[in-house]
């Protein structure tokens, strides 16, 4: 679907309140804040083994939450869509001579580009 990396911050921007500050800020740093198992095991005085334990499962629990709910894919497609049908009018409209109409088509356009923006 999309990138391991990204997949996991959107998971966390869906799910990330079901878990422990703990799992939650690891995840943030390792994911987000692109820091290492070491740097992590440094900051909460753990072993790399012991940070990648918490990571493992975190992800599994973010995971297991999108199987069951599906909100990351269905906001995926709907931002896909969105952007589909805002190009399609996009060419509608560099095809139509009414000022009128070819207005209302570029309002619809910039509210639908504003939904799909992330």
């Amino acid at each position: 679907m999309f990138e391991k990396n990204l997949n996991i911050s959107l998971l966390l921007d869906f799910y990330g309140d079901i878990l422990s500050e703990r799992q939650l800020d690891m995840l943030s740093l390792y994911y987000n804040e692109d820091c290492s198992l070491s740097e992590i095991a440094e900051a909460y005085s753990i072993s790399r083994q012991g940070v990648r334990s918490v990571l493992k499962k975190s992800e599994a629990i973010l995971y297991d939450m999108e199987n069951k709910l599906g909100l990351a894919a269905r906001f995926i497609k709907m931002r896909d869509k969105s952007a589909e049908i805002a190009s399609e009018l996009d060419i509608i409209n560099s095809t139509i001579n009414n000022d009128d109409i070819s207005s209302k088509i570029r309002s619809l356009v910039a509210e639908i580009k504003e939904m799909a923006d992330y």
